[in-house]
């Protein structure tokens, strides 16, 4: 990572505190409303104290599990690393308290995000066909890379 110095720490406040920073990640206010105050939350912080990104993991199957929820970097920030150390930070969280795996979903238009968690660790575990759409929240038509955002892609990290 090149630049200012980045310091990943655990988030303290309300979630809704960060909602801007969620948004950038979740585009159904009606799914971001049912997950907002869940779990917990790590920001990215600046050599400035700015928040530069989060990532929220919560735990499912008894613990045993911790889904990446939401994950996201300000757009000038990017390209910088601080996603991966968000996921670094969160996966060894989830290390040192047992949890067995790390799950978490992405778009399946979302070509650099597919690439980007694969080099991340994480393994594809299965597609859910038409998860975007208005009867999930997504009430307009969402297009990345030039594709229709239709189908959801799961992954999976076993510690």
């Amino acid at each position: 990572m090149t630049g200012a110095a980045v310091v990943i720490e655990e988030y303290a406040g309300p979630h809704g505190d960060l909602i801007d920073s969620f948004r950038e990640a979740e585009d159904s206010e009606t799914r971001l409303a049912a997950y907002l105050d869940l779990g917990r939350v790590w920001v990215a912080r600046g050599d400035d104290g700015e928040i530069l990104g989060h990532l929220q993991a919560v735990a499912e199957d008894g613990g045993t599990t911790w889904e990446v929820t939401n994950t996201a970097v300000a757009p000038d920030a990017r390209r910088r690393g601080i996603g991966r150390l968000l996921l670094a930070r969160a996966v060894d969280e989830a290390r040192a308290v047992g949890v067995r795996r790390v799950v978490l979903a992405t778009a399946a238009a979302d070509v650099g995000a597919l690439r980007y968690y694969q080099r991340c660790g994480f393994r594809m575990t299965h597609v859910v066909h038409d998860a975007f759409g208005p009867h999930t929240g997504y009430l307009e038509p969402i297009v990345v890379d030039g594709n229709p955002m239709r189908d959801q892609v799961w992954f999976e990290h076993v510690l």
